[in-house]
């Protein structure tokens, strides 16, 4: 009996520890779901590309560091750039290079591209997912050109993002869970000071799920797992709010 049960086990779910990149393999098939797992970083990328604007240069290359399966590739369409995706998880790179990506396999704290070679890198809620985020922000402004526009969210290093992100969100269908480790949010306030060592001058803005569209969004979703029958409906969008104490935003220009 127990050889049947450890054998249940062993073909089970496996429990890995908080931010273990393995997850990413594990969730694979989640990536362009529009209701899946990842949903709210389609919608984080919606709103990360809103902060772009069109190329004004021929041959004009945006750097997307973590960028996972590539959702920031639709929303980049028309703006004129070759998008280079840089990630470590092989499963979401062979996703990412489906819709149109320059996939680089690699580690966003030594990216084996040459220096001031990108018009706009995006950091796209990856900051607070490695141990050493200074070592992330100097890549991403190493390799920005002078006048280089630099875009990133991710989650601030306060008791509320831990309660919003960590206790509730991973109770809700909107992050899975044990994808963040707490340990790991990123101060905004030091993260604005490590991007001006490096020259660039980063503002920031609150963000957040429009409440509206995440209610109704969470309703649909318990009347799928109710019915097994899948609707359509509006997506949420990412809206600004005054405060940063849980999700915020970025966007800076490097001096030159």
């Amino acid at each position: 009996m127990r050889d049947v049960a450890a054998a249940a086990a062993s073909t089970g779910p496996r429990v890995l520890p908080r931010n273990d990149p393995r997850q990413y393999d594990d969730l694979a098939g989640e990536w362009w779901r529009p209701d899946g797992a990842f949903a709210m970083l389609h919608w984080l990328a919606a709103a990360r590309a809103a902060l772009v604007p069109p190329s004004t240069r021929p041959d004009a290359l945006l750097v997307d560091l973590g960028c996972g399966a590539g959702l920031l590739a639709p929303h980049l369409a028309g703006k004129g750039y070759r998008h280079v995706g840089v990630d470590v998880t092989r499963s979401a790179l062979v996703q990412a290079a489906e819709h149109g990506v320059c996939v680089v396999q690699g580690d966003a704290t030594a990216v084996p591209l040459p220096d001031g070679c990108a018009d706009v890198v995006s950091a796209g809620e990856l900051l607070e997912h490695v141990p050493a985020w200074p070592r992330v922000v100097a890549e991403a402004c190493r390799l920005l050109r002078p006048g280089g526009l630099l875009v990133l969210d991710t989650l601030n290093d306060t008791a509320m993002a831990r309660l919003v992100a960590v206790r509730i969100a991973e109770r809700l269908p909107t992050v899975p869970r044990g994808i963040h480790d707490p340990r790991l949010f990123v101060d905004a306030r030091a993260l604005v000071a490590e991007c001006a060592r490096h020259g660039v001058d980063l503002r920031l803005r609150g963000i957040r799920p429009q409440v509206g569209g995440l209610v109704a969004w969470l309703l649909r979703r318990a009347r799928a797992a109710r019915t097994g029958v899948t609707s359509t409906g509006r997506v949420p969008r990412i809206v600004p709010t005054r405060s940063t104490a849980v999700l915020y935003q970025g966007r800076g220009v490097r001096s030159g």
